[in-house]
């Protein structure tokens, strides 16, 4: 493919040759070969294609037929009442499953509160955290835990009365292991709305990833549902993929300060991941569990891809020490704009300026690149990249002026290598992977409004995979 008069680097126009999935040349003038089909770009700006550092891909095909129960579509109770009085079962599955609840809209759920909403169909409700679902009384008895004298999975909570009060918290391969649902969700819608935002790669990083799943991703990918690159994270048994456009990432370590790990055991996942030469990312969203994980790297001696995701609150000494280890920040600057409001409602005003630092590190020294974190945040790169130069909320609060990046600084979080995420940003230069993202303007235009709707066309290893209507 010959893709012609485009901007690279600042220059235009140019001309630009794609074969056998790389670019093979890029001059003032190119004559198109035999057989060799022509793209006009008209001007506009020709960028490596988007990298999104941290997604859940499976979590958000899942979505696409689920039901919302939280912010923006719900924010009160009687809102989710509504949803929930209306909703239906799945035929595959028998459940009515619902996803992205925040305790905002009507509190902390119980089995008792959803009875009230639905008590005859089975009913589970997914945390906006991903990490805690809530079931209502009929859905507890198809998994045969409603009584008092069950035997509940590790994580599952019981009230005073010592009654299963319906809250199941990081209990998600015990469900799966009783889901009836037989077919994995449908990635290819997944895989069309990410290549519309210009994304050619992706890092899933779901802590449970397995053999099943790097299966079902791997199949997605060999037939196209999802064309994008691929960088799986998951276990310690997560195998290698053998198909070269899916590579096996990082030990995703998931600590949580309601229950933080002995440091020696999570030494041992550390220095066991180092030992096979395998990276580890460690799951941050606290002060106490930052400082735990840097102590954790510190003492057991980087891995040169080792990172750190969220690093949601980062305050001036944590950085310090970020700083003298060998990490990569994976950061979410869209939640700024999705969950802002409320962080300032509900975060200790003292932590306020250290939440989802942009500046800071990139003055520390600290690498760092971005991600999504989709279905938990807004699958589109660029409300990230735009929240990261504003940093402003939905509602118009500023949070953390001082951390703005230029819309330069803030693409470059989502261009960089999907397999070392604190490398340099990708460049559109002959020899490079052909994975390319076409806006419909030039970049002195573009970088005034990071928005999807300037993308004009996405190419996956040489080949068009999307473009606009």
């Amino acid at each position: 493919m010959l893709i012609r008069e485009v901007e690279i680097d600042g220059q235009a126009p140019l001309d630009v040759r794609l074969q056998e999935g790389r670019v093979q040349e890029i001059a003032r003038s190119l004559e198109p070969g035999t057989g060799e089909s022509v793209f006009p770009a008209r001007g506009g700006v020709l960028l490596p294609g988007l990298h999104d550092h941290h997604i859940h891909l499976m979590a958000l095909a899942a979505r696409r037929t689920s039901l919302p129960c939280g912010p923006p579509e719900v924010r009160d109770s009687a809102a989710l009442a509504r949803q929930l009085e209306q909703a239906r079962p799945d035929p595959r599955s028998g459940w009515i499953r619902g996803v992205g609840y925040h305790d905002s809209v009507a509190g902390p759920l119980d089995r008792w509160t959803l009875d009230a909403w639905v008590p005859e169909h089975r009913l589970r409700i997914q945390h906006r955290s991903g990490a805690l679902w809530i079931l209502n009384s009929a859905g507890l008895e198809a998994l045969g835990i409603d009584a008092a004298d069950c035997v509940l999975p590790p994580g599952a909570q019981r009230d005073a009365r010592g009654l299963p009060d319906g809250r199941l918290l990081r209990c998600d391969d015990w469900l799966r292991a009783q889901s009836t649902e037989q077919e994995p969700p449908d990635l290819r819608p997944v895989g069309q709305q990410l290549a519309a935002f210009g994304v050619t790669g992706v890092t899933d990083a779901t802590p449970h990833n397995g053999a099943e799943e790097l299966s079902m991703l791997s199949r997605a990918s060999q037939e196209g549902a999802l064309p994008q690159r691929l960088c799986v994270m998951g276990r310690r048994d997560l195998p290698c993929s053998g198909n070269p456009r899916v590579e096996r990432g990082a030990l995703k370590l998931w600590i949580s300060e309601h229950e933080l790990p002995d440091l020696r055991d999570l030494l041992r996942e550390i220095e066991g991941a180092h030992e096979a030469d395998r990276p580890v990312a460690i799951h941050c969203v606290t002060r106490s569990e930052l400082v735990l994980a840097a102590s954790a790297l510190a003492t057991a001696g980087g891995h040169p891809r080792d990172r750190i995701e969220h690093a949601a609150i980062t305050p001036p000494d944590l950085m310090e020490q970020l700083a003298r280890i060998p990490v990569t920040v994976v950061t979410q600057p869209n939640f700024l704009w999705e969950r802002g409001d409320r962080y300032a409602r509900e975060v200790d005003p003292g932590d306020l300026p250290w939440l989802y630092r942009c500046r800071g590190f990139e003055e520390a020294g600290v690498s760092l690149a971005g991600g999504t974190d989709a279905p938990f945040g807004n699958p589109d790169p660029w409300r990230a990249m735009q929240a990261a130069v504003e940093r402003c909320s939905e509602g118009g609060l500023c949070l953390g002026g001082e951390e703005r990046l230029r819309p330069e600084e803030a693409l470059a979080l989502f261009t960089r290598p999907l397999e070392d995420p604190g490398a340099a940003p990708r460049r559109v230069e002959p020899g490079a992977p052909a994975d390319l993202c076409l806006l419909d303007r030039p970049w002195t235009r573009a970088r005034d409004s990071l928005e999807a709707d300037c993308v004009a066309a996405t190419f996956c290893d040489g080949k068009l995979v999307w473009r606009a209507r």
